[in-house]
């Protein structure tokens, strides 16, 4: 393959910020974060649940929370809402929502794309799945501006519903996925084990 030319200043600092865009639920780039942190028991009870969950899950509770910066910039803050018995080691098989509060303008097309590199990290599915969960996401994610919020919501049982700002975006019905897509933050394959163990309250 040909190499690339070296990219001028201007050009290299568009593709930072889109790959700033891509880590928004890709977190391949969390090593750079210094604001992780796991949610303290007082903190995790005073927290607001969701609108999302209030229905849905209303025994969740945050389990833990961490921010991803990019060059110094915060990018978003990640919550983790499962009810009381959640099991890490078994997370596809909980209902829980991971919720994403932005502090950036970032673009959905982005997200969901880094999305597909990531659950490759987690486990290996074909072309065919690839298509299909590429254009669910792009539908699930829109471009985003501050204080925007992604959730996806697992049932535990192969369901999965997206919503931003309590909107719901898209939905499936697919085990693998949910497995694939939430291990991009909770399995062990993750590329960010530090935001894991925040988000497990395992710090």
């Amino acid at each position: 393959m040909k190499p690339l030319p070296p990219l001028q200043p201007r050009a290299r600092r568009r593709q930072a910020l889109a790959w700033g865009a891509a880590s928004a639920l890709a977190p391949s780039l969390i090593a750079m974060s210094n604001a992780l942190h796991a949610m303290t028991p007082a903190a995790a009870h005073a927290a607001d649940l969701p609108t999302e969950l209030r229905s849905a899950q209303p025994a969740s509770r945050l389990v833990g929370t961490g921010v991803l910066r990019f060059f110094g910039l915060r990018v978003y803050e990640a919550r983790l809402w499962a009810a009381p018995g959640f099991l890490p080691e078994d997370y596809a098989r909980h209902p829980f929502a991971l919720e994403l509060v932005y502090d950036r303008k970032l673009e959905g097309a982005a997200i969901a794309e880094r999305s597909i590199a990531e659950m490759r990290r987690v486990g290996s599915f074909t072309e065919a799945q690839s298509r299909q969960w590429l254009e669910l996401m792009q539908q699930a994610f829109p471009d985003v501006q501050p204080r925007d919020r992604l959730l996806g919501l697992n049932d535990g049982q192969g369901e999965v519903r997206f919503f931003h700002n309590s909107r719901p975006t898209a939905q499936i019905r697919d085990a693998e996925y949910a497995r694939l897509f939430f291990g991009i933050w909770l399995a062990p394959q993750t590329s960010a084990p530090a935001m894991r163990t925040a988000l497990l309250g395992l710090g």
